[in-house]
């Protein structure tokens, strides 16, 4: 992890921002052509090189920020220094939702996985958008509710269930998600073991013991086939 506290300095701004980084967010995506660009004239946006902090725990949380280009991973740091990956935002996702309700501090850090155009919008301009727009606001709810749900499954997997069932559930999701039963990682083996509360060689190893039974057929590093989905899902 990057902690140069000037690394998320060097970046470029552009004066113009494209439509399509704020049209393909699912808060704003139900939007009329007009009221997108309206979106867009607010909004700047940066590049990150890989290892550069969107922010950092304890930074204040005052605007929303979209991802336009590459992958951003947010996470937070145990006492130990440890990461827990919360998720990996790809191009469309956004996060600091949180700031249009209240001022706040960020709780987590948000680090540039690779390259990454980032679009932010300030708190007030997004309040101003929410007054003009009141159908953003049913969406940002839909959104926070899906992302608890999430977070609170993610919780309860990592303190009741076993990392067989976790990491088998991880596998039939994402085949679901992609609707194949061939599907590539989301995320590296790391990431993926900081996701579940393990580590990278527990993940490789149960990975390989779901090979030797049949379940599944890795290719490389990301890619898997999942060949007994029933089996797999009654991994322990």
């Amino acid at each position: 992890m990057n902690l140069n506290p000037l690394s998320e300095l060097t970046y470029t701004t552009r004066e113009h921002v494209p439509a399509l980084c704020v049209s393909r967010v699912p808060i704003f995506n139900h939007l009329p052509t007009q009221a997108l660009s309206v979106i867009a004239g607010k909004a700047t946006m940066r590049t990150y090189e890989r290892g550069q902090f969107i922010h950092r725990s304890g930074d204040p949380s005052d605007k929303l920020f979209i991802v336009h280009t590459g992958k951003i991973k947010v996470y937070r740091l145990a006492d130990t220094g440890k990461e827990q990956l919360m998720r990996i935002l790809d191009p469309g996702d956004f996060a600091g939702e949180l700031a249009l309700f209240s001022s706040t501090e960020h709780d987590s850090y948000a680090e540039a996985m690779q390259s990454s155009e980032v679009c932010t919008i300030k708190r007030a301009d997004v309040r101003e958008l929410l007054l003009q727009y009141p159908d953003i606001s049913l969406h940002v709810l839909g959104e926070l509710s899906r992302r608890l749900g999430t977070s609170e499954k993610q919780i309860t997997a990592i303190a009741t269930a076993s990392i067989n069932a976790r990491l088998a559930q991880y596998l039939a999701a994402q085949a679901e998600q992609e609707n194949a039963t061939t599907f590539s990682l989301p995320m590296s083996r790391k990431n993926l073991a900081s996701f579940m509360g393990t580590t990278p060689e527990t993940v490789s190893r149960r990975l390989g013991e779901f090979e030797e039974a049949g379940w599944i057929h890795q290719i490389g590093q990301r890619k898997i086939t999942i060949l007994d989905l029933d089996a797999l899902l009654l991994a322990e």
